[in-house]
């Protein structure tokens, strides 16, 4: 693979990690896909599946984690099921009714009314919004994470291949 080559998969990887924080870039898949393409590109030596095997799994395991300890977290707070479907029904519809910003809005917007319409109290309702948002930034972080040891395990297989 070319420098250049090698320059458009660095910008794969960057636009992976920036997908990861701007919800309509796939980001994990950007890095993979980037990954898979270094390594079939550059040679396909056994240093090369090494990497793409590392950066692969590191996007798995920050995917699963983004979703499994948001849900423990938010659930503990008393959010239910039904309501955390809601408010990403309600996420997904204002993605597409305000681009970008509105699946943050929606997603909040859903929980409340949901878990208002559940207990009847504007606190409780509050209370378990609150903790889904931090449960969500939770999964971000977590994700960003480990999308940022899949880039850096990509850069240090690259010097080293």
């Amino acid at each position: 693979m070319t420098e250049a080559g090698h320059v458009v998969v660095g910008l794969l990887v960057l636009a992976g990690l920036i997908g990861v924080l701007i919800p309509f870039l796939p980001g994990m898949l950007l890095i993979v896909g980037a990954a898979l393409w270094w390594a079939i590109a550059d040679g396909a030596t056994a240093g090369h599946w090494v990497t793409f095997a590392i950066v692969a799994l590191l996007c798995a395991a920050g995917t699963a984690l983004k979703y499994v300890i948001p849900a423990r977290t938010t659930s503990g707070a008393g959010a239910s099921r039904v309501s955390m479907f809601f408010a990403i029904a309600l996420g997904i519809a204002g993605f597409f009714v305000i681009p970008v910003i509105g699946a943050p809005i929606g997603f909040v917007l859903g929980i409340y009314l949901a878990e208002l319409r559940r207990v009847r109290a504007r606190a409780q309702a509050w209370t378990a919004t609150k903790a889904a948002l931090r449960g969500v930034l939770l999964g971000v972080l977590i994700e960003f994470t480990a999308a940022a040891l899949a880039a850096g395990a990509w850069v240090l297989g690259a010097l080293n291949v």
